[in-house]
């Protein structure tokens, strides 16, 4: 009897085990972002949606912002942006002080006395003190100049599992947020560390004795409680600042810093008042010295114009959207009918392959630009293609170069103004008599350009689709810098008088390898053969050609040359 009860037990267990329990998953650490905002009205638009698409719960943020001694409108537009966003944080403080616009000792917006140092650390220390009563797990240290465009970076800072930790800011120049070295006195020391990391050579995480501007502190780690910016450490003895005064109180409570320079971020440089600010002023667009500026974009892609359209917009530039031909769509009778032919012997010298159908529609979009220019007799244009990025004073500095060139009476067909220089043995020759313009060797690409009547003229006048190469080819060829011999001799006349700006204003926005980077002209198919495709990217080659003069010098006089 015991048995047969036992066996009935048993089967009983077998058809009903033991309920396994699903836990949900955890909720997102608690995180306070720390924002201080002084006269930054003109990047608090960018910065506050920068925080605002940043892929992580809302309801798990609060939101600290602390400004005072405004000569603009930063108090409102902060106010303005916190109202409308209160009901999606967990929660959101201003704190502000109106009545000066200035520090006493003050010599201008720029200057750093002491009064100011003490204040932007009590303002810390302020905000580091409404986090730990909040219990925060975590505070997010932000200036308003910094553009967080990574919108994991909150995600992959957490990750990172340590008390101090910051993303590599990218500015225009090789300064960023972080030190490699400091002096017994606290102050900037260079080493050789620094490039190589800043120009992302070295990738990773690396630990450093300064980070600044953006941080992330880890607010359950014990050492935390021991950080302060304010007062400073009781051994503290270097210069009032407070930076030096933080790194000094990290190291003495024994934290590593820790800078992450695997996701990018924007440091933007600040405006430079040359009289009393004028605000609410409504930009105003225009074409700048030109009759018209084009804009090349394919109809597909959307995301590139959005792009350059919003960036234009910032400019102030007036810009015609011109649509690009789309060579995946063009056939080979189409071809024929409009007269196209290969030039004879062309090989690309990369990826040793005739012409891809890309090519040939980026080649026609130009030159449909070409004939406008002539059909309605514009004396002088600027052609913009759809993936560049516009090196700081833009507008201004090719303005300046413009005036130049008119006051000089300099006579000119093309105008580079981004390229990719290839001969770079020998340096270039200057322009005398107009700064910042140099007569071009052999170059690759069309980022942008200004063109003269003159110039489209000419280009139209060599017949090129009946020997067509890739646009970037047929250019120095026609200025007779091609080092092809055999390519210029199809090109009687090569007479195009041709300059560029030095420094480049136009840079790719994106580089061969990068996260969002794609060719529509190499992504495609051969030419005179639908079946063989062409969807090498070279990558092999992305410290040649693919790269350019990419370079932090790039930049105007005024601005700093090296890491500071």
């Amino acid at each position: 009897v015991f048995i047969y009860l036992f066996i009935l037990l048993f089967l009983l267990n077998q058809n009903n085990p033991t309920p396994v329990l699903h836990e949900t998953s955890l909720l997102k650490p608690k995180v306070v972002i720390a924002v201080l905002a002084r006269n930054s009205e003109h990047s608090l638009p960018y910065f506050l949606g920068c925080i605002e698409r940043l892929d992580y719960p809302k309801d798990r943020i609060s939101i600290w912002a602390a400004t005072d001694h405004n000569i603009d409108n930063t108090t409102a537009v902060l106010h303005a942006w916190l109202t409308g966003a209160e009901h999606l944080y967990h929660s959101v403080h201003l704190q502000t002080v109106e009545e000066e616009d200035s520090y006493v000792d003050e010599l201008g917006p720029k200057h750093w006395p002491e009064s100011r140092f003490t204040h932007v650390m009590k303002l810390r220390q302020a905000a580091l003190a409404a986090a730990r009563a909040q219990w925060a797990d975590y505070i997010l240290f932000a200036d308003s100049d910094n553009l967080l465009t990574n919108t994991q970076v909150l995600n992959q800072l957490i990750a990172e599992n340590r008390t101090l930790v910051a993303p590599m800011l990218e500015s225009r120049t090789l300064y960023s947020n972080f030190w490699c070295g400091m002096t017994s006195q606290g102050y900037y020391k260079r080493t050789p560390h620094y490039v190589p990391i800043r120009n992302w050579k070295r990738t990773g995480c690396h630990p450093v004795p300064m980070i600044h501007s953006t941080m992330l502190i880890d607010l359950r780690r014990s050492a935390s409680a021991a950080l302060a910016f304010y007062p400073v450490h009781h051994y503290y003895l270097w210069a009032l600042d407070d930076i030096m005064a933080f790194a000094f109180s990290a190291r003495q409570a024994g934290n590593n810093y820790i800078i992450l320079i695997s996701y990018i971020t924007f440091l933007l440089t600040t405006v430079q008042y040359k009289e009393e600010p004028v605000l609410h002023v409504k930009r105003v667009h225009y074409t700048m010295a030109f009759n018209q500026v084009y804009l090349i974009n394919l109809k597909r892609r959307e995301d590139r114009r959005d792009r350059m359209l919003r960036s234009l917009e910032v400019l102030g530039i007036d810009v015609t959207l011109t649509d690009a031909v789309d060579g995946k769509a063009l056939n080979s009778t189409q071809l024929r009918a409009l007269g196209i032919e290969m030039l004879p012997g062309y090989k690309d010298p990369y990826a040793d392959r005739v012409l891809t159908k890309g090519e040939i529609g980026c080649f026609l979009s130009h030159h449909n630009i070409w004939k406008k220019v002539v059909e309605l007799q514009q004396q002088q244009v600027l052609v913009l293609e759809d993936d560049v990025r516009f090196e700081p004073s833009f507008k201004s500095r090719l303005n300046t170069i413009l005036e130049d060139v008119k006051q000089s009476g300099l006579q000119w067909d093309l105008i580079y103004v981004g390229r990719k220089r290839l001969q770079i043995k020998h340096p270039e020759h200057w322009v005398e008599g107009v700064k910042n313009l140099v007569i071009p060797d052999y170059s690759y690409w069309t980022l942008g350009y200004a063109l003269s009547l003159q110039g489209a003229k000419t280009l139209l006048e060599a017949q090129p689709l009946s020997k067509m190469l890739p646009v970037d080819e047929f250019l120095p060829a026609m200025f007779n810098k091609h080092p092809k011999e055999e390519y210029m001799s199809h090109f009687k006349q090569r007479n195009l008088k041709a300059f560029s700006v030095q420094p480049l204003l136009l840079f790719p926005s994106h580089y061969t390898g990068e996260p969002g980077y794609f060719s529509d002209t190499e992504t495609s198919t051969i030419w005179d053969d639908e079946t063989v495709a062409t969807d090498w990217d070279r990558h092999h080659i992305r410290g040649d050609r693919s790269r350019g003069d990419k370079s932090p010098t790039a930049i105007s006089e005024s601005s700093p040359r090296d890491e500071l």
